[in-house]
C-alpha cells in the first residue's frame, strides 16, 4: 500500500490557514483550530452548513471566495453596521471596520482587495486585509444596488433612489466613470463577473423580475431569463458560470440557479430561506451568509458543485 509521503512527495504539514488550493487526497493540520483536515470531492451538488457571522444581519455585501471570504456593512433595522468579518473556509473573524455604516450597497474583490460602494450614499472603501481606506465616490448615489469585478476594475449596476436605476458605472481603482445603462432599470439585484463580463439577475422594478443582463465592458445585452423571478437575490460566478441563490417572490426563497452563459437551470435548495443576504465566491464553491428570513440571521452556507473540491475535518470516531 503506497503511504501518503510517496504518493504527496511529503509529509503532512502543520499550517496556520487551510491551504488556498489543496488538491484531492492532500491533508494538513489547521494549528489555529487545532484541527486535521484533508481535502475531498462531492459527487453531487449541496449546500452544507459553515461558520456562522459574528453578528447576524441583512443587506449586507460579500467579496472573495468560499475559504477566504469577505462580509461587510449591512442592518439590523437599526442600526447599520461598519462591520467586517473574514471567513477562512470554516468561522468568522472580525476585521477592520468600514468608515461609514451602511446598507443595501455592492461589493467586489477579495478579501485582501476589497471594494464596498453605494449603500444610499456615494462613498467607496477600498479593504486591503486589514483596514479601509476611501476610494473616489460614485457619481450618483445609489442604495440597494449591485456590484461585480475587482478592486482597481469594478462595477457598479442597478439600484434607487428614487426611481430604479439603469445606469452603470466603472471603477479604476481611483475613479467612478459612466458605462452602458442597463435595459431595465431595477434594484435589489444580484451582480456577478467582472467589468468587462458582468451578469446582472433578478431584482425588482414594480414587482420582483427575471430578467438577466450581460456586460461586455460598453453594453448590456439580454440573457436567459432566470426560472424564478425574485428580489433582494444573491449571486456569485462569472458571466457564464453563475450561482443565483435565496431572495423573494414572495414568498422568501430557498431556490438556486446556475448560469452557462446561456439559460438558467435549478440547483439543489439552501438549508434555509432568505433573503438580503451577502454572497461570493464562485459557481462550484459558493458561500451565503446572513440575510433575513422572519427576522436577521447569521447563518451561513456553502455550496459545493457536481465534483467540486471540498475541505473537511477529519474527527474521531
Amino acid at each position: 500500500m503506497s503511504t501518503y509521503y510517496q504518493i504527496f512527495g511529503g509529509k503532512v504539514n502543520a499550517v496556520s490557514s487551510n491551504p488556498s488550493d489543496p488538491v484531492k487526497g492532500q491533508v494538513w493540520f489547521n494549528t489555529t483550530d487545532a484541527a486535521m483536515r484533508y481535502q475531498s470531492v462531492t459527487t453531487s451538488p449541496a449546500w452544507a452548513s459553515g461558520g456562522n457571522l459574528g453578528t447576524a444581519r441583512y443587506l449586507l455585501a460579500g467579496a472573495g471566495t468560499q475559504t477566504a471570504g469577505l462580509a461587510f456593512a449591512g442592518t439590523q433595522d437599526p442600526p447599520n453596521f461598519a462591520l467586517t468579518e473574514e471567513y477562512d473556509g470554516t468561522s468568522y473573524s472580525a476585521g477592520g471596520n468600514m468608515a461609514t455604516a451602511r446598507n443595501g450597497l455592492g461589493g467586489a474583490g477579495t478579501q485582501t482587495a476589497g471594494l464596498a460602494f453605494g449603500g444610499g450614499t456615494v462613498a467607496t472603501e477600498e479593504y486591503d486585509g486589514s483596514s479601509w481606506t476611501s476610494g473616489g465616490n460614485l457619481a450618483n448615489i445609489r442604495g440597494s444596488n449591485a456590484g461585480a469585478g475587482t478592486q482597481t476594475a469594478g462595477l457598479a449596476f442597478g439600484g434607487t433612489p428614487p426611481t430604479s436605476f439603469s445606469l452603470t458605472e466603472e471603477y479604476d481603482g481611483t475613479s467612478w466613470t459612466s458605462g452602458g445603462n442597463m435595459g431595465t432599470g431595477r434594484f435589489n439585484l444580484g451582480g456577478s463577473g467582472l467589468q468587462t463580463s458582468g451578469l446582472a439577475c433578478g431584482g425588482e422594478t414594480t414587482t420582483p423580475v427575471t430578467t438577466t443582463e450581460e456586460y461586455d465592458g460598453t453594453s448590456w445585452t439580454s440573457g436567459g431569463n432566470l426560472a424564478t423571478a425574485r428580489r433582494q437575490i444573491s449571486a456569485a460566478g462569472t458571466q457564464t458560470s453563475t450561482l443565483a441563490f435565496a431572495g423573494q417572490g414572495p414568498p422568501v426563497l430557498s431556490s438556486t440557479e446556475a448560469y452557462n452563459g446561456t439559460s438558467w437551470t435549478t440547483e439543489t435548495s439552501m438549508a434555509t430561506a432568505r433573503r438580503a443576504l451577502a454572497g461570493c465566491g464562485t459557481q462550484s464553491a459558493a458561500l451565503a451568509s446572513g440575510g433575513f428570513t422572519t427576522t436577521f440571521v447569521a447563518t451561513t452556507e456553502e455550496f459545493s458543485g457536481a465534483g467540486a473540491a471540498t475541505t473537511k475535518t477529519i474527527t474521531a470516531s
